[in-house]
């Protein structure tokens, strides 16, 4: 039988396995877009793109969901959040853009100035 202190081991561990599992203590985050205009909009197919991202082996990204930001002229929207870096966000981001985003901004730290929303 488990003492008191192996069985708080066990469950802190667990849930730090969680927590690390799920991304939450990312240095990166994305943040689509995904309120019904937005949807509509297609930024499903651009969730997807990083979800795809991340299930082949894209590490250090927390990847959630926004609701409207108002700018619906810009849908669908991407926002970028790095550790100790000004947010970027995206606009008007497709599939195609949406691959790029994931090759450079996040893989290689470029941010790709001609779709950012100013």
């Amino acid at each position: 039988m488990a003492t008191p202190l192996e069985i708080i081991k066990k469950k802190r561990a667990e849930a730090i396995n969680r927590i690390t599992s799920k991304g939450y203590l990312s240095t990166k985050r994305v943040h689509v877009g995904m309120a019904t205009c937005e949807i509509a909009a297609g930024s499903k197919d651009v969730m997807e793109v990083f979800q795809e991202a991340i299930k082949k082996g894209l590490t250090d990204v927390y990847l959630s969901q926004k609701g409207c930001a108002g700018r619906c002229n810009l849908e669908p929207t991407v926002e970028v959040i790095e550790e100790g870096k000004i947010p970027v966000k995206y606009g008007k981001v497709t599939r195609e853009m949406a691959q790029q985003i994931v090759e450079r901004h996040l893989k290689k730290g470029e941010i790709i100035k001609e779709w950012l929303i100013r």
